[in-house]
């Protein structure tokens, strides 16, 4: 089976899926990848066809956090969205002419990619990696994540103008939205909703978990713990704040406080003795001692950290955060802390809080490890190209 993969610019929407990908090479498959010319090289290096999308995607970066309000966010995210899409169909057709697949794997936030993809008449399928909150059951309340495909006016014309150009009929209600034949969901119970009744084409399987190769330095090794990882967004964002005020907050607790400040640049923050601050290390082998991870809230740093049985202190900025964070609490797996409240004394006592509920976190963990993960993904693949 020749399989071709179509990622929007996102480091956190390309990691998920990458387990599954190297699954199915494993399994004798051949995988083809679009995805951001940055990541390129790491996964030629994992024995995938890796090739960038196209410049202009990447040059169309999102800006929500220049809103001022929730709803002036989502619809600076749905015109990026749309400018994508635009550049996202013949993007996809060239690659489908060079590649030949038998099956596609489309990101849920490529609508152009998507709408060329039912185009292609064959198998195709979508991947989502934060929370859709959807159900068909009318016992069950209606929950529609804001991103990216609220059924709102806007949000309904980024799905239909690229369908309008390749002829294919407009997509009118919720239903319609999930016409793909198969959706790997990224996440299980008990972080979704337990008992939360989704579309037939869902497959849950757990988080997926993967990092780029990295030499880790020499003093992360013999780094006491316990440790406390503080992280931000991949995607820039104005969480910077919440680097700034955890080094404060936990700069005489009797811990190892690391931070990754990833879109920020290490060098504004003031650094306490017990703390060390660099743009980007594997969380993998800090997340081995960690006695907390304070986060963003976004999905895949939040699940990464729950996989590994680690509580969460999530400080939500934006984009699906809130729900994310809002789970966390939830679900007895961490706190959550509204940026509003953001301040040394108030972060200081939710990290101790969220590190008191550990077996939430793990009772999380074991949801996740029983969904299956990349074999389980690469397992719904299979099926889709058989036609079962």
């Amino acid at each position: 089976m020749r399989i071709l993969a179509y990622t929007s610019p996102a480091r956190g929407h390309l990691y998920p899926i990458t387990p599954a990908f190297v699954e199915l090479r494993r399994r004798g498959h051949e995988v083809h990848v679009r995805t951001l010319a940055s990541e390129v090289p790491a996964l030629q290096a994992l024995g995938l066809h890796a090739d960038r999308i196209a410049s202009s995607i990447e040059a169309l970066p999102l800006d929500d956090w220049r809103a001022r309000t929730p709803e002036e966010g989502l619809a600076r995210g749905l015109h990026t969205f749309g400018e994508r899409a635009v550049h996202e169909v013949p993007d996809l057709q060239r690659a489908i002419a060079e590649v030949d697949p038998d099956v596609l794997l489309v990101d849920i936030t490529t609508a152009g990619a998507a709408a060329a993809a039912e185009a292609a008449s064959r198998p195709w399928a979508r991947w989502i990696p934060f929370f859709v909150h959807y159900t068909l059951d009318p016992d069950v309340p209606v929950e529609v994540s804001h991103i990216p495909f609220a059924l709102s006016p806007a949000g309904m014309e980024v799905l239909n103008e690229p369908r309008r150009r390749l002829r294919l009929a407009p997509i009118g209600s919720e239903a319609d939205v999930w016409r793909a034949p198969l959706h790997l969901y990224y996440t299980a119970e008990p972080f979704e909703v337990e008992g939360l009744v989704l579309p037939p084409s869902f497959r849950m399987v757990g988080p997926g978990i993967w990092e780029p190769p990295f030499d880790p330095p020499a003093w992360l090794e013999e780094l006491d713990e316990p440790v406390v990882l503080v992280s931000v967004s991949s995607e820039y964002q104005l969480d910077d704040a919440l680097v700034a005020i955890a080094l404060e907050a936990l700069r005489f607790e009797d811990a190892c406080v690391v931070a990754t400040t990833v879109a920020h640049d290490p060098g504004k923050f003031e650094v306490p003795a017990n703390a060390r601050v660099e743009r980007w290390l594997p969380h993998g082998a800090l997340l081995r001692k960690a006695a907390c991870v304070v986060c963003h809230g976004g999905m895949g740093v939040t699940q990464k950290t729950l996989a590994a049985g680690v509580p969460v202190c999530a400080v939500p900025f934006g984009r699906d955060q809130m729900e994310v964070a809002a789970r966390v609490e939830a679900v007895g797996a961490g706190t959550h802390l509204p940026p509003a409240h953001l301040d040394a004394p108030r972060l200081r006592a939710k990290v101790h809080e969220a590190i008191e509920r550990k077996p939430g976190a793990q009772r999380v963990a074991a949801g996740f490890a029983r969904a299956g993960g990349a074999a389980a993904a690469a397992d719904a693949v299979e099926q889709l190209h058989a036609g079962r």
